[in-house]
């Protein structure tokens, strides 16, 4: 997998930005998160070793603008090129998430039709008016690979009225940082259940800092937050995805490629 920031820093949005990882880190160093420029990698995806070799090589993973939002409006005059990056790089798979799925059509290129197959588009739902605000938005856009994240998770969510075959994945986790708000266990548990049923797969990412369990708050470090989060063992996987004609088979939870079954 490859990471790809075109563009750095951002504007809070939403409740789901209160605590944002991006102005924390830049905070540490003295940055303002909110300043927006673009990047010295911001051609990645063309870039190319002196063996004439792509430095990223074909059949990667992009995960795309997680040091910003790609649909930002400050990075309104640089997205085309990174569209025609994506376009130019079909060997590629770009994903990214948003807080922005309301600025998407007015912001595709011109040969976008229904979407480009090696592009999946994620659309954050931290509580329920982000929910009922993104997701019809993001359900009725054309786009190939749908996705949702409810991250951080901010209070219980109903994703019934969104979930169906289109959404490949819904990703479920709690708030980092040390001034985290709490996420409930039930909440995590109750999402399960909702793709469960709907046959969506369901990925519970990190417990955030501070977890709510059987009444009992965890307080739990940086470090461990992912791996327990994979100790609670209650990944819904029911299917895969292959976003790359005639490229390898990638499983929707964690965007990992997968051997296929012989």
């Amino acid at each position: 997998m490859a990471n790809w920031n075109p563009w750095h820093g951002c504007k809070k949005l939403s409740p789901g930005c209160a605590n944002c990882y991006v102005y924390r880190g830049d905070s540490r160093r003295g940055l303002d998160a909110a300043q927006v420029y673009r990047t010295k990698t911001y051609d990645l995806p063309l870039q190319k070793k002196r063996d004439g070799s792509w430095k990223v090589p074909p059949g990667e993973m992009v995960w795309t603008c997680f040091s910003s939002d790609f649909l930002l409006e400050e990075a309104d005059d640089w997205r085309p090129w990174a569209w025609a990056m994506m376009q130019a790089r079909s060997d590629l798979y770009f994903f990214f998430i948003t807080k922005r799925i309301h600025r998407l059509l007015d912001h595709l290129p011109s040969d976008w039709g229904q979407g480009y197959e090696n592009v999946g588009i994620c659309s954050t739902a931290e509580d329920q008016p982000r929910a009922q605000q993104r997701l019809p938005l993001l359900l009725s856009a054309p786009i190939r690979h749908k996705s949702i994240a409810c991250e951080p998770l901010l209070g219980p969510l109903d994703l019934r009225p969104w979930l169906g075959p289109e959404i490949t994945q819904v990703v479920a986790g709690g708030e980092s940082g040390p001034n985290a708000r709490p996420c409930r266990y039930e909440w995590i548990l109750d999402l399960r259940q909702q793709c469960m049923e709907a046959g969506v797969p369901f990925l519970f990412k990190q417990t955030g800092a501070k977890l709510i369990k059987d009444g009992k708050l965890y307080q739990i470090p940086r470090k461990l937050q992912h791996s327990q989060a994979r100790r609670a063992n209650i990944n819904f996987q029911c299917r895969t995805f292959r976003p790359l004609h005639g490229g390898q088979e990638w499983s929707v939870l964690g965007g990992k490629p997968i051997t296929p079954k012989k």
